[in-house]
């Protein structure tokens, strides 16, 4: 056997518990930096801490857990995740528990659960599954199959209604795609077919109040008071923050509640009133390193699932921070997706943890170069 170039760095403790630890310290930092937000968000509420404390101990060990599993048993699970999870969220149509307005929940017994939250790791294992059994890059046939294995799970998730997990489950299985070498002329085609798509997706799958939501984007001060407040107070305290920011528990739009879901969907107001644009910088560095770590790992990887899984799970991050910070800029409608690892929840945080786990797993397993 040849030794590989990463071998040495093979033989660290690190390596040995499936630890990367560059990533591991960065989403370290990140959780941090969110309790700390969240503290100051929730009205210096410790007991807000102490359960969100709880729940990022359970979404790492989550985590760890999944990264002792090799790439090779997630990739013969993929089919057998993706049917139960589409199973699961037919039976959330039929009979699943109504929560806000929203049908998204199986009811247990003792505790509710919702599939969605599961498909964003399934859809991607699923079209990455099936697209890498093929020559790269892929042809017609296959691209249509792997859009339809991404399009199936995003109706069904779109009709509960759920636009924001819709918008992620669509994303992960377009970066499968994309990462397997699809031309730029059938990626326009797709958006073109999915632009055509929005009309009906307009009259039919979108409630009231998600069509409301499109409208508040397009003209916030139409409605200031109504639907507009909530976007209109967010940017008053973006801008308010200034470069420098206002200092840490001293936001008067968070302290004095102008400002709603402060400590969940709009928590990067809260942070951006309070740390000012330097703040804003050094946190998007922060989960700019993060992504460019993923991709390191996913161009690493030896085989072509265990790439193009790494390198949608990466993707799909960036895509929660791009949407949440746009949706509260005002530059993209109000879709109810948290800042990752820093709003205050358990479900997506669990999820994302999982996802950073498969990908630890992805990149610090041992590689072997057979001799020519």
């Amino acid at each position: 056997m040849l030794r590989s170039k990463l071998e040495p760095h093979a033989n660290s403790i690190w390596h040995r518990l499936h630890i990367d630890l560059p990533l591991f310290l960065a989403l370290l930092v990140l959780m941090g930096t969110g309790l700390v937000v969240i503290y100051s968000a929730g009205g210096k509420d410790m007991d807000l801490i102490i359960r969100q404390g709880i729940r990022l101990g359970v979404a790492i060990s989550v985590m760890l857990v999944l990264a002792q599993i090799p790439p090779l048993a997630y990739r013969r699970l993929s089919i057998h995740f993706y049917v139960v999870g589409v199973l699961m969220l037919i039976a959330v149509l039929l009979i699943g528990t109504v929560g806000k307005g929203a049908q998204r929940w199986l009811d247990l017994g003792f505790m509710r659960f919702q599939p969605s939250e599961i498909m964003k790791l399934a859809v991607p294992m699923m079209v990455a599954w099936y697209i890498s059994r093929f020559n790269l890059p892929p042809r017609i046939v296959n691209i249509v199959v792997g859009f339809l294995l991404m399009a199936i799970p995003t109706l069904l998730v779109a009709k509960q209604p759920d636009l924001g997990t819709s918008l992620l489950l669509a994303s992960a299985g377009l970066f499968v795609l994309f990462l397997a070498g699809t031309s730029w002329k059938i990626i326009g085609t797709l958006a073109a077919l999915a632009s055509a798509f929005a009309p009906i997706m307009w009259m039919f799958l979108m409630q009231d109040y998600q069509k409301q939501r499109v409208l508040t984007f397009l003209n916030p001060e139409s409605d200031p008071l109504g639907s507009g407040y909530h976007i209109i107070q967010s940017k008053i305290a973006i801008g308010s923050g200034g470069i420098q920011g206002k200092g840490w528990l001293q936001g008067t739009q968070s302290q004095l509640e102008f400002l709603p879901e402060r400590h969940t969907d709009f928590i990067f107001s809260v942070f951006s009133e309070e740390f000012g644009f330097t703040g804003i910088v050094l946190l998007l560095i922060l989960y700019g390193f993060i992504v460019v770590r993923g991709m390191i790992i996913a161009m690493r990887a030896q085989e072509a699932y265990s790439k193009l899984l790494a390198g949608s799970i990466t993707l799909t991050f960036f895509i929660y921070v791009f949407v949440n910070m746009g949706m509260v800029s005002g530059l993209l409608p109000v879709v109810g997706v948290p800042l990752p690892l820093i709003s205050y929840g358990g479900t997506s945080m669990v999820t994302l943890l999982a996802g950073f786990g498969i990908l630890m797993g992805i990149g610090t397993q041992k590689r072997l170069l057979s001799r020519e």
